[in-house]
Parts: C-alpha cells; structure tokens; sequence
C-alpha cells in the first residue's frame, strides 16, 4: 500500500514490494497471485474499515433521513483516500470492470453491494422510526441511493484536482433532493 502510494500503482512491480516487505517474491505470490489481488486487499481494508463505521452510525443514527444519509455517506467519503490514492480507485475499478467474473471483479461487486446493503439497512432503520414514509421499499431505495453517491465518486476518483469538499458539495443536492422525498409529509 505504502509503495502503491509513494510511487503509483502501475510502475510498482510484485518485485518491488517484496523488497519493501524483506521477503521473497515468492512470499509474495504464497499470498498474492498478482498486483491486482494486492491492490484489491488494500480496497478490501478500505471497505472493512468503512463498514465498521458504518454500523456504529446505524446502530445510533442522528434524526432525519437528510442528517443520517450525510452521516454515513460523508463517513464513507471522508475515509476513501486513507489507503489508497485516486490512481489505485481507478485501477481497482478499472480490474472490476475488465474482468468482473474474475475473483478480484466479483470481491470488488460484493464490497459495493455491502456498501449499497448497509445504506439500504439505514433507510430501513430511518423508516422504522418513523422518518422514511411507510410506503416506500427501503431495499431498492438505499441501493438507488449508494449507486447514485457512487457515481459521482467516479467522478471524484478520475479528477485528480477535485477534493472531498467538491465531492460532498455535489453529492449534498441529490442527497438533499432524495431526502426531501422520502420524508413523510409533515415530517
């Protein structure tokens, strides 16, 4: 990961990071068939990590669907370049796209659908207390949600000059707007 960061995903060899690690290379392929698989390890400690969080926000989310989405959205955010750069999101997306039916292409498929359950749970605790209107499926609401925040940090992750800030400027009207709807009348 440190190398990954200091010198680029690409130009980094399996070579390279065994030398960091003082171990053999072969050491490295015990664990790690490709450069892929270490890059998709760092994602998945990323992911984990973000979940984890996540649960600690459901299980005492503030009041109001609008406070608890940004909540947990902004956490998800705020965390995304503690392990990896923008250039290592887009080659991670960029291996789950090329080869989606590869073990890194599905491993990266579950971490969002995680991540998409995890909103969805939300709107469903929201809607439970009485916050998201009763006549709304909070499943397909909360995967619309995280793939409609999703998208635009694909668009985060491929302009290298846009920041987190610009990143949550963005996503805070949509999030705003879905809110708004969700809300019960009066509420």
């Amino acid at each position: 990961m440190r190398r990954f960061r200091r010198d680029g995903y690409h130009p980094v060899r399996i070579e390279d990071v065994a030398e960091d690690a003082a171990v053999s290379v072969g050491t490295v392929y015990n664990y790690y068939s490709t450069k892929g698989d270490l890059l998709m390890a760092t994602v998945t400690l990323e992911v984990e990590e973000v979940l984890a969080a996540g649960e600690a926000i459901l299980a005492d989310p503030p009041a109001g669907a609008e406070a608890a989405l940004r909540r947990l959205i902004w956490q998800y955010y705020d965390h995304s370049l503690e392990y990896l750069t923008k250039e290592m999101w887009r080659a991670a997306m960029a291996i789950s796209i090329e080869a989606p039916h590869t073990p890194n292409g599905r491993r990266y498929a579950e971490l969002d659908a995680r991540l998409a359950d995890q909103v969805a749970r939300l709107v469903a605790r929201l809607q439970a207390r009485g916050e998201v209107r009763p006549d709304l499926d909070p499943r397909p609401l909360g995967e619309i949600l995280f793939h409609m925040l999703n998208a635009l940090f694909v668009a985060f992750v491929r302009d290298d000059a846009m920041t987190i800030e610009a990143l949550k400027a963005a996503a805070d009207d949509g999030l705003c707007a879905m809110a708004a709807l969700m809300t019960p009348a009066g509420g």
